[in-house]
């Protein structure tokens, strides 16, 4: 739990209440509740604003406020009462509060600054007054606003909620729901998605630097970042901050920073690491909407350089800034207007389609390299260097809007917010392709408000999430820019029908068998070209057949595998090839095996005068392997990606209370597990049913259950490592009567008396027929995961799992039940009784519904699932409760900290 002041005897609230936000403006500002400690900024706030502003929010005019109304509105219980504020620059800009007038009913009001209207302050505030008045158990807010308040009233009606008005004493009262809605949810992602996307865009785009730590010592970052800055041709002014003069031609010198006569809208601080916080304070006063901090030492260096870092942030965000770094390599904006190279990278890139985000400083330079070696064209690049604010998830925000940007590439060492970057990815992904290289090797960092309250994610599960996003996952930094080059350079084929053009028998077999194995079509053609005969001959036999095959109606993709022929002009053959394809709208790449010529080295974009490209490989291999990544990409892409369905048997609403009446039995860092009863009743209002079992200690307390359930009856181990173990006696299935039940019982307990396992339960026999898992777990990593297996070997030795990340659709669903190997004997396999999925596919929906919407429900376990027919009947099920604040990505906007 937080507050505002140790000093301060206001109740206190969640930690998580408080939080850095993004305006409109795509400015920072800091949101918390607030306190008695508040008046002076209440006072100052107030007296600031127009009569005409006072009027509305309080139907008349007080020039002041009153002792009374002071303490009134500043002192809250953070129940009942609830207020936040926001800050910038230390000033209020903002406040907003409810008051319960009912049970679940409670009255809202706010208050913006004059001088800050029009930065979305309303919306940020309504969203996280909803989300603490649902925490404490309110679901609908009401609200007086004078008809000519024509701003408030669009702040609640452009909110997505189902806002109705009436018109009473010359008063306009709106009353909504204020739990999520497809459509509040879908407005606040958008509202996220504009202002971070122009907070990145503002960061990239400046028109006025600041090298702060600008020296003429080669050695030094600040002077890396005045050369390149320089160099790469950048449109707008640069100041250098130093002690010691340093003269360059486009540069201004000064000594401070005060001495900055204009606004600045970026500095770049390479200062010494004691004299980075007071340069961040400074640059806010200047006012700067970013800073990149070259300098290192903090979170890479242990606990005390992390808080150091968080107060790096903090410092910054108070002024409205963004931050990129620390440990920052800094960034680059190949566009004309701009062209900048804010970075210590050495060269202005290749202007093009690719957008590159990387974390550490030595990833950056790599993944840096790797793109001039490709010869790939950058849109932009950034490097996050400790990524304590600007991370990929912003990145693609603003990539998403950036006509220039076509391709997306990622080098990842941990997933921050991994709910948001699964959304923004799936979101990004149907417009532009979204490569990400995972480092396998480095720890991985837990995001903000995680404690791992639950166990890790099982292997397969991050690369499940990518691929449910459309992601095109990379092994190496190598390997994304090989699939940037072709999905950047090519247009991205409409199916996965390949034709492949060789000189030689052994290569069009080789690369015909490599787009089998990697799930592509091989089309026969007459692609074998006879080059034996000349270098002139080649040359046209070779076009000929390219012309040919590109052309094909039944062709998307176009292979030329070429082994070197003597005297043959490369050059003007891969130029002809590149504009062919271009011709035809086919995607085309080149392998020219045994170095056929400087400029054929792998994954090397081949550009024409004329602007054709060619993606030119060495290796056949190197080259299927990035094409059938686009081609994967491309059947994602176009594929039905469906749609979430709410079960009219699921009682969110019953949900919500049952769940809220068990919130004070949840630990604040660990688990409740549910009983028998309360899981039976939790899931009864999702709309799964649970097979009646009971439990019992005394063997007549059986007997008695198996009469009232009906025989013939299971008898079970309660132990959780056995009650699934036939072969190890912790179960016994159809008993007929009473006489074989209390066999069955005496036997069991002298077979697990090792176990030291004393409590049974009984349960009616389902019908026969196949079981199923369906299993869900909030991972630190990944977040909800949801994992789908054939019980048995399948999963418990094979690790035979479907695994997927809510929300899901019918489509996801749909695709989760069939992707495990094993899954093939729902389907009739081997004379083994089809299944209707139907049934299991609206469980593993429900169990989503759960997962997604409500985020206490740490984990649930359905092991095992009857599949019979067409009927499920759940035999047993486990569930766990955690503190709902740990999960990231909630119904509110809040920067990650």
């Amino acid at each position: 739990m937080g507050s505002h002041d140790e000093g301060s005897q206001s109740p206190s609230y969640p930690e998580y209440w408080e939080a850095d936000v993004i305006m409109r403006d795509g400015a920072t500002a800091h949101l918390r509740p607030i306190s008695p400690d508040d008046r002076e900024l209440l006072t100052e706030f107030h007296g600031k604003q127009s009569e005409d502003s006072i009027y509305l929010r309080f139907f008349s005019y007080k020039p002041s406020l009153s002792e009374k109304e002071l303490v009134r509105f500043t002192t809250v219980d953070h129940v009942d009462r609830v207020c936040f504020i926001l800050l910038l620059d230390g000033k209020m800009i903002g406040v907003g509060r409810y008051d319960r007038t009912s049970d679940r009913v409670a009255e809202v009001a706010f208050m913006i600054s004059d001088h800050h209207q029009g930065r979305g302050i309303g919306s940020i505030l309504l969203e996280h007054l909803a989300a603490a008045a649902r925490e404490n158990g309110i679901d609908r807010f009401t609200a007086e606003v004078l008809p000519e308040n024509r701003k408030m009233l669009h702040v609640f009606v452009e909110a997505g909620y189902d806002v109705s008005r009436q018109f009473e004493d010359g008063v306009v009262v709106v009353d909504f729901d204020i739990d999520p809605t497809e459509k509040s949810l879908a407005v606040m992602e958008s509202r996220e998605h504009r202002a971070e996307a122009r907070s990145i865009q503002e960061l990239l785009s400046p028109k006025v630097i600041a090298v702060i730590g600008a020296s003429s010592d080669a050695d030094h970052a600040g002077y890396h970042a005045v050369e390149g800055i320089l160099n790469g041709g950048y449109t707008g002014t640069l100041y250098g901050v130093g002690n010691t003069p340093y003269e360059r031609d486009g540069l201004t010198f000064v000594e401070k920073v005060q001495e900055i006569s204009e606004k600045i809208d970026l500095a770049i601080i390479a200062v010494p690491r004691e004299a980075v916080e007071s340069t961040i304070a400074e640059s806010g006063r200047a006012g700067a909407k970013a800073v990149v901090i070259m300098t290192g030492g903090y979170a890479e260096a242990g606990a005390e350089g992390a808080a150091q870092q968080r107060r790096l942030v903090r410092i910054a965000r108070a002024s409205g800034m963004r931050v990129v770094g620390p440990a920052s390599l800094g960034f680059i904006n190949t566009s004309e207007e701009v062209s900048l190279n804010a970075s210590v990278l050495p060269r202005m890139p290749k202007l093009g389609g690719l957008g590159l985000f990387t974390q550490s400083g030595s990833i950056g330079t790599m993944v840096y390299g790797a793109a001039r070696r490709h010869k790939v064209g950058l849109s932009s690049y950034l490097s996050a260097g400790n990524r304590a604010d600007v991370s990929g998830n912003d990145m693609m925000q603003y990539w998403e809007d950036d006509l220039s940007t076509t391709v997306c590439g990622l080098y990842l060492q941990s997933v921050g917010n991994p709910r948001k970057f699964s959304r923004i990815a799936r979101r990004l992904s149907r417009s532009k392709p979204v490569i990400v290289a995972k480092s396998e090797v480095t720890g991985l960092r837990l995001p903000p408000g995680h404690t791992g309250r639950t166990t890790q994610a099982p292997p397969g599960a991050l690369d499940a999430m990518f691929r449910q996003a459309g992601v095109i996952r990379a092994a190496t930094a190598e390997q994304l820019l090989d699939i940037a080059s072709v999905a950047e350079s090519q247009p991205v084929p409409e199916n996965n029908r390949v034709a492949v053009v060789a000189n030689a028998l052994a290569l069009s077999q080789l690369a015909e068998d490599s787009t089998i194995r990697l799930g592509m079509e091989p089309i026969v053609s007459d692609g074998n070209v006879d080059t034996s005969q000349g270098p002139q001959h080649a040359h046209q036999a070779i076009i000929d057949a390219v012309r040919q095959n590109a052309a094909r109606d039944d062709v998307a993709s176009l292979v030329v595998v070429l082994m070197p022929v003597p005297g043959l002009d490369h050059h003007a053959l891969v130029d002809q090839i590149a504009r062919e394809a271009r011709t035809a709208e086919c995607t085309a790449i080149g392998v020219f095996t045994g170095q056929f010529g400087s400029d054929a080295k792998t994954a090397t974009v081949h550009t024409t005068d004329d602007g054709a490209s060619l993606p030119c490989f060495d290796s056949p291999g190197a080259a299927l392997l990035a094409l059938s990544s686009v081609v994967t990409y491309s059947t994602w892409r176009d594929q039905d990606h469906g749609h979430v369905e709410i079960p009219e048997d699921f009682n969110h609403d019953a949900i919500e209370k049952f769940l809220e009446k068990l919130k004070p039995q949840i630990p604040g860092d660990g688990l409740y597990e549910l009983s028998t009863d309360e899981t039976t009743e939790l899931l009864d209002y999702a709309g799964i049913k649970v097979l009646e079992s009971v439990r019992f200690a005394d063997p007549d307390e059986g007997v008695e259950a198996a009469a009232r359930l009906g025989y013939p009856v299971a008898l079970k181990t309660t132990d959780p490592h056995l009650r699934h173990r036939l072969d190890l006696g912790g179960v016994v299935l159809n008993i007929e009567d009473e006489s074989q039940l209390r066999a069955a019982i005496t036997t069991m307990k002298r077979a697990l008396a090792s176990f030291g396992t004393s409590d049974f339960e009984v349960q009616s026999m389902a019908a026969t027929g196949q079981t199923v898992i369906v299993r869900a777990i909030e991972d630190p990593l990944i977040g909800p995961v949801l994992s789908f297996g054939m019980a048995g070997d399948a999963v418990n030795l094979l690790d035979d799992w479907a695994h997927r990340v809510p929300p899901l659709t019918d489509q996801d669903i749909s695709r989760m039940v069939r992707a495990p190997k094993a899954s093939k004997k729902l389907f009739g396999h081997q004379g083994v009784p089809a299944v209707d999925t139907t049934g299991v596919e609206d469980l593993i929906n429900k169990v989503a519904l759960l997962k997604d919407q409500f985020p206490e429900t740490a984990s649930i376990d359905l092991n095992p699932v009857l599949l019979s027919g067409s009927v499920v009947t759940v035999l047993s099920a486990t569930v766990t409760l955690g503190d709902p604040g740990q999960r990231t990505d909630s119904a509110r906007r809040a920067m990650r900290g």
